[in-house]
């Protein structure tokens, strides 16, 4: 890991708790508590997961710091402050490093999306602007565009450009960004089903969406990995395997929504353009968590 890594482990991509009259901060006090006492290791605050397109500013900004003052120092924290508008991402970036955010993760700019150097571009702007550390975040299923390795390799010298969050899928291209990148950048895994995977192409945790609902057990994924029992690692992957894939059997975060209203966390309620979850995929995923032994 680099001299300036965030975490090792797993970062839970937190959902943010959401009824009729807005941010429920009752139920997300409650879910920071909860993960906290799990044994997580860093949280991220307002992300793909934590539905933050589509949250005000005034609510982002307050979110981020409720957040920061409940979790007091406990856990790196991380913020989400990507956005397609590069000017808003570097305001967000500044006003999480002023509250005191431990990084930045900035996702690719989604909707007009970006050539290569334009990536290059986008991201040193937001890395010097910002004090603390960015975590570039690859989605291109969302996003409509991907990092290169070659591109990781021009953004990996700058000193506020600390990792990766790997959602891309494909295996052979981030072993192609780990060759090039070595220790220069720390990769987490973006993708709940390739944990393990990752950290054998040299990833060092996940940033997770599964963990919002067994925290415990997916820091055990990533503990017996470490502990270089990657066999115990891998049966652990594939025991819940069947909950990670019906958490993203509709687009996340309408599964894991509903898994944590399930549990009792939170209400199953989410903005437009996302809806609640088909019943008949709701069944499946309730007995998937059965299956791990959750009651619901």
């Amino acid at each position: 890991m680099k001299t300036n890594s965030i975490f090792r482990g797993v970062a839970t991509a937190l959902i943010t708790p959401l009824n009729e009259n807005g941010v429920d901060y009752p139920a997300l006090e409650k879910l920071i508590n909860w993960q906290i006492e799990e044994g997580i290791n860093a949280l991220v605050i307002c992300g793909t997961t934590g539905e933050g397109s589509t949250l005000t500013d005034e609510e982002h900004r307050k979110v981020l710091q409720f957040a920061l003052d409940t979790a007091a120092g406990r856990v790196p924290m991380i913020a989400g402050t990507g956005s397609n508008d590069t000017a808003y991402a570097i305001e967000l970036t500044q006003y999480a490093c002023q509250i005191g955010y431990d990084a930045m993760l900035v996702v690719t700019p989604y909707y007009n999306k970006a050539t290569q150097n334009g990536l290059v571009a986008m991201f040193t702007a937001i890395a010097d602007a910002s004090t603390k550390p960015i975590i570039l975040y690859n989605v291109p299923s969302r996003t409509g565009v991907s990092i290169e390795p070659a591109t990781y390799a021009k953004l990996m010298s700058h000193p506020n450009i600390c990792a990766i969050k790997e959602a891309n899928g494909n295996i052979s291209k981030i072993v192609e960004t780990a060759a090039l990148v070595g220790d220069q950048l720390d990769i987490y895994s973006g993708n709940d089903d390739q944990i393990v995977p990752i950290m054998a192409c040299g990833g060092v945790g996940v940033i997770s969406v599964l963990s919002n609902v067994v925290p415990k057990q997916t820091v055990q994924i990533c503990q017996k990995f470490f502990d270089g029992d990657v066999a115990g690692a891998m049966e652990l992957q594939k025991k819940y395997l069947p909950l990670t894939n019906a958490l993203f059997c509709e687009v996340n975060p309408i599964p894991v929504k509903a898994a944590m209203a399930a549990l009792g966390f939170c209400d199953d309620y989410l903005r437009l353009p996302l809806t609640v979850m088909e019943d008949a995929h709701r069944a499946v995923l309730l007995q998937c968590m059965r299956d791990v032994g959750l009651n619901v």
